[in-house]
């Protein structure tokens, strides 16, 4: 027989719901403050400025704020390992017990259920304590380091769009033509995001441009108020 190999999509939520997340910060906070700036009335080098100080902070915020983050649940999931392990070693027969129980809750026969359950426990106890109970899985195990270069990353690059744009576009033309480009910038990363995650488009892209307007809009109209009243 010829070997069956599937490659699920699933192994790749980790990275891609940092770098989704990243990308989308970086594009969607470095525009609404450009647009906001501008539309107070400040002078370009104010609007550059602020956006390039949007675009360091933000990176460090978004590595720190995703390594403290994930960091805090892998010590939770650290945390339940080494209670199962403690408990497997004080009351092997409960923990048999409790994982024939999880199989029998997912269909498998009385006494099977109690065999493979003795099987597992022999091959590899805490390992199938941790996937079967705790739900903890080599997908799915906190990866601070991960996420947070790959969050700072993408927000970088995120946010190198937009203050791009501010550079290349006259000021009377910047905020309409910051807007609209970060539109588009917004809905191709939410077209490259589905295909990542093999995911259909349209939800996806429609999801981030309408957040990504909403932020701008509600920006501009803070910058342009506060811009009349100053």
């Amino acid at each position: 027989m010829r070997s069956h190999r599937e490659n699920h999509l699933v192994s790749r939520i980790g990275w891609l719901r940092a770098a989704v997340l990243g990308a989308n910060d970086g594009i969607v906070s470095t525009a609404s403050l450009i647009i906001g700036v501008t539309a107070s009335g400040a002078p370009r080098s104010a609007i550059l400025v602020s956006g390039v100080a949007a675009l360091v902070a933000g990176a460090m915020s978004m590595a720190a704020g995703e390594y403290v983050s994930v960091s805090s649940q892998s010590d939770t999931e650290q945390s339940d390992l080494e209670r199962e392990r403690l408990e497997l070693a004080t009351g092997p027969k409960a923990e048999l017990e409790e994982l024939a129980g999880i199989y029998r809750a997912r269909g498998v026969d009385a006494d099977v259920a109690r065999t493979v359950a003795q099987q597992m426990t022999a091959f590899d106890a805490l390992g199938t304590h941790a996937r079967d109970e705790l739900h903890i899985t080599e997908i799915t195990a906190a990866r601070p380091i991960t996420a947070a270069f790959t969050s700072a990353g993408t927000f970088t690059v995120g946010a190198l769009l937009p203050l791009v744009v501010a550079l290349l576009l006259p000021q009377a033309l910047l905020v309409p033509g910051e807007a609209v480009a970060s539109l588009l910038f917004l809905a191709l990363l939410g077209w490259i995001g589905a295909v990542a995650g093999g995911a259909r488009p349209l939800k996806p892209v429609a999801r981030v441009v309408f957040w990504g307007a909403l932020a701008m809009a509600l920006t501009a109209g803070i910058g342009r108020a506060l811009g009349t009243s100053v």
